[in-house]
């Protein structure tokens, strides 16, 4: 029963950390879509900020025992690969 109960928070804190990652990839698209370019200090510190904050989720979430560090870790890497590739199209898209 408590290994169910411990299962079932890893996972809860999982999902939550994976929609916070997708809240800060549509935060940053619809930025770029509509107010800005990359290369904008608001833009740069608007990523850096979600960046900070949801690394610091995941170390949370790490140290509480509910994440793995390595899937925590993949979070933060698929996100910025996510970004990457979101900046690249509209980089590509501008010229």
């Amino acid at each position: 029963m408590v290994s169910d109960m411990k299962l079932n928070h890893r996972e809860k804190a999982y999902a939550l950390l994976k929609a916070d990652a997708d809240k800060i990839l549509r935060l940053i698209q619809v930025q770029m879509d509509n107010l800005t370019m990359p290369q904008c200090p608001l833009y740069e510190e608007v990523l850096d900020t979600q960046m900070f904050g949801f690394s610091r989720e995941i170390d949370f979430a790490v140290r509480l025992g509910l994440v793995d560090e390595k899937d925590g870790k993949e979070l933060i890497f698929s996100l910025e690969r996510k970004l990457s590739a979101l900046h690249d199209a509209f980089t590509e898209s501008e010229k």
